[in-house]
């Protein structure tokens, strides 16, 4: 590629990652094969990852005289201690699913199964979880979080505010609430 076509590459990765993490319904990343570059770009702008014990992962830009350009010199320092983000991104350190659940990057490592699926098998009984919930308030959640980590606390509580306020009217509130009271599960349609 030209340089003029390189840059264009990569803005619109950036883009689609962006994209990514701006979905207003929660992204789990499964990650049973290899994550290096811009696969872990990815996987980073998920809400959620899962990983299999022997996935290789890093982001590994700098042995090829690049830097993480899809978002990864954003993302990562956000999850991690930006020290820590940045000895992972100089070094260009490969690191398997058990050390990046050390450092936080992943919420969850299993071991690998014979059909190479494990974290997407996991990554699925989280989604159960979540779907149990109310979605508008699940939605307005990750909204609240997203947008608040990108302000001062106080900003923050303002736009949990905004946030809580969406999803007093909803019929789903008031299923929630009767569905306790009667002792019975829930059930939800995003109303």
């Amino acid at each position: 590629m030209s340089e003029e076509e390189v840059k264009e590459f990569v803005t619109g990765l950036r883009q689609l990652l962006i994209a990514i993490e701006q979905l207003p319904m929660p992204v789990i990343a499964a990650l049973d094969g290899a994550a290096l570059g811009g696969g872990l770009e990815m996987a980073l702008a998920c809400d959620i990852r899962t990983a299999a014990n022997n996935t290789k992962m890093g982001l590994v830009e700098t042995k090829l005289a690049i830097i993480p350009g899809a978002g990864g010199t954003q993302r990562l320092p956000r999850i991690l201690s930006p020290s820590l983000a940045k000895e992972l991104i100089f070094t260009a350190r490969v690191f398997n699913g058990e050390e990046a659940k050390e450092m936080g990057i992943v919420n969850h490592v299993v071991p690998q199964n014979e059909t190479k699926d494990a974290a997407y098998r996991k990554a699925l009984t989280v989604a159960e979880e979540i779907l149990a919930n109310g979605p508008v308030g699940v939605r307005m959640a990750k909204l609240a979080i997203d947008k608040g980590m990108q302000v001062d606390l106080s900003t923050g509580y303002s736009i949990e505010e905004v946030c809580y306020a969406q999803v007093i009217p909803t019929k789903d509130r008031m299923e929630g609430l009767k569905a306790f009271a009667e002792k019975r599960k829930p059930v939800y349609k995003g109303e």
